[in-house]
């Protein structure tokens, strides 16, 4: 928080004395922020014009005439065409080509909860029309998907297949058939999370594109009538996708989700109603989580339930907020080491948070975003975060969430910066298909199904295309990274790994402008002083 002072001649001195009481107790707390890690050395501004580049490259469709990265090109141009719908477009999840629809609308859940909280900061960058482009590619997707009130498709192409070949997305021969969830296929989780993600974005999409936020609030509500009526885990309905993305936690948290976030899209206490009075049965209140994921979003609703305590309308849903706070503290407290009985999340020895072997920075960045959105939240509230180990400012979070964020572009034993194209070491043999064998523009020459592992995977040299902005699956509990690209487990990177980073580059944007005020301001009294 910086005070700004117009500074007029008649009360210059009285001004400057109390600047200096200001600048005194801000220093004091933008220390605890730094105490992590150097302020210098990262440029986050950089880091989020790369994480946004990121999702371009992960298109699915009829690429648009400002795409920038230039390696890629059409793909998926039949996907729906075997069942009669239009399915063209989305994203792919990771190194593969499966459109699979719980983690895409997870994405831009993420995505668009970035830019609620952290638009202006997109905007001074200039990276916030990116960020929107990168929201609306998978909305209009989800559009397309959700043909009707009770039908949504899930999923197109089949893992199984797809794993079976190494080929540029634009070369496919790999199955493209699609998997839809309706009333007699429930799946309450993936139409709960696309509800969250449309209604999300509805937000974002208030002011400047009001049409189209009404359209995706449209179906954000349709879609969460359908997964409330028609209650069932979309992998008991679609097999195919349990090798990949099963719903390990159910639906419950989904419903909950996709309740809150229409809420906050809305106002209508129908939702709010449903969040408090589904709390209990839903697991809302007796779930204590350490993780939030695509799969996993009570911590989520937690923590955005317990935001809503300090509004005076909410009163009458303290007691149960009050609860949905209690369990959102201890996901907080576990991520900073202040809980008791060994429920805090483990660290490597380097204090990187370690949540479990496969794709763990995809843990590091939802939990750097939440705390970086709760110490907001503090701050505002001027309150602090009380653990069983002791109480913590929102400063402390926000230096904790830094030195998760600078581990990441390079503060580790390795050296390293896991976002691909940041810094001047990175992954260089990402497992991912398109960027590992020679760009589609470059190389217009059919790669077959298998060629592309007799030729390509196999290789020791970088992967011919970088892919920008991606965070791989990072290093083991020992801190430790093995570039290879058969080593998927760590060199793998996801979409959601990524859409969290968004807010959370954001924030230390803003955070480094608050730093620049405050040095102004202590020249200023320095020279004052003298």
């Amino acid at each position: 928080m910086t005070v700004r002072y117009h500074r007029h001649k008649q009360c210059r001195h009285s001004l400057l004395l109390l600047l200096l009481i200001i600048t005194t107790i801000f220093s004091a707390a933008l220390d605890s922020v730094l105490s992590e890690t150097d302020v210098v050395g990262f440029d986050y501004g950089d880091a989020l014009s790369k994480s946004l580049l990121y999702f371009e490259a992960q298109r699915s469709g009829r690429l648009p005439y400002n795409q920038r990265v230039t390696w890629r090109d059409h793909s998926g141009l039949t996907d729906g065409l075997e069942q009669g719908v239009d399915l063209v477009g989305g994203y792919h999840d990771a190194g593969d080509h499966v459109k699979f629809g719980l983690p895409m609308a997870f994405t831009v859940t993420m995505l668009s909860w970035s830019v609620i909280e952290y638009g202006d900061s997109l905007a001074s960058t200039g990276e916030l029309s990116h960020a929107l482009e990168a929201i609306k590619w998978g909305t209009d997707y989800f559009i397309k998907a959700h043909t009707s009130p009770n039908v949504l498709w899930a999923e197109v192409g089949d893992g199984d297949t797809d794993h079976y070949c190494w080929q540029r997305p634009e070369d496919m021969t790999t199955s493209r058939r699609a998997f839809k969830i309706d009333e007699n296929n429930p799946g309450s989780d993936i139409a709960g999370e696309t509800a969250a993600a449309m209604a999300a974005a509805s937000i974002v999409f208030r002011s400047t594109n009001p049409h189209y936020s009404h359209l995706l609030l449209h179906h954000a509500q349709q879609l969460f009538e359908f997964g409330d009526k028609y209650r069932g885990k979309y992998d008991e309905s679609l097999k195919v996708v349990k090798s990949y993305y099963a719903s390990v936690s159910g639906y419950m948290d989904e419903l909950l989700w996709g309740a809150t976030w229409l809420y906050r899209a809305t106002d209508n206490e129908h939702y709010m109603s449903y969040v408090v009075d589904m709390a209990h049965q839903l697991g809302g209140l007796s779930w204590a989580m350490s993780e939030f994921s695509w799969d996993v979003k009570f911590a989520g609703v937690q923590l955005l339930a317990s935001m809503l305590l300090k509004e005076e309308k909410h009163k009458q849903h303290s007691k149960v907020l009050q609860q949905y706070k209690s369990k959102a503290d201890h996901y907080l407290c576990s991520i900073l080491n202040k809980n008791i009985n060994g429920t805090n999340v483990q660290r490597t020895p380097a204090g990187l948070l370690y949540v479990r072997q496969w794709n763990n920075m995809q843990y590091v960045s939802t939990a750097s975003f939440l705390l970086t959105v709760y110490s907001d939240h503090l701050r505002k509230s001027n309150t602090d975060l009380k653990c069983h180990q002791g109480t913590v400012t929102p400063e402390e979070m926000l230096g904790f969430a830094k030195s998760q964020i600078d581990y990441i572009l390079g503060s580790n034993p390795m050296e390293t910066s896991y976002l691909v194209g940041y810094g001047p070491k990175y992954p260089i043999r990402v497992h991912h298909r398109g960027a590992s064998i020679a760009s589609f523009k470059e190389h217009k020459g059919f790669i077959g199904c298998t060629q592309g592992y007799d030729n390509w995977y196999g290789r020791s040299e970088p992967n011919p295309s970088v892919l920008v902005g991606a965070l791989v699956g990072g290093p083991d509990h020992r801190d430790e990274f093995d570039d290879r690209r058969d080593n998927y487990v760590q060199t793998e990177a996801c979409t959601y790994n990524t859409a969290p980073l968004v807010g959370v580059f954001a924030r230390l944007i803003e955070l480094e402008e608050e730093l620049k005020l405050e040095e102004e301001d202590v020249s200023l009294v320095a020279t004052y002083k003298r």
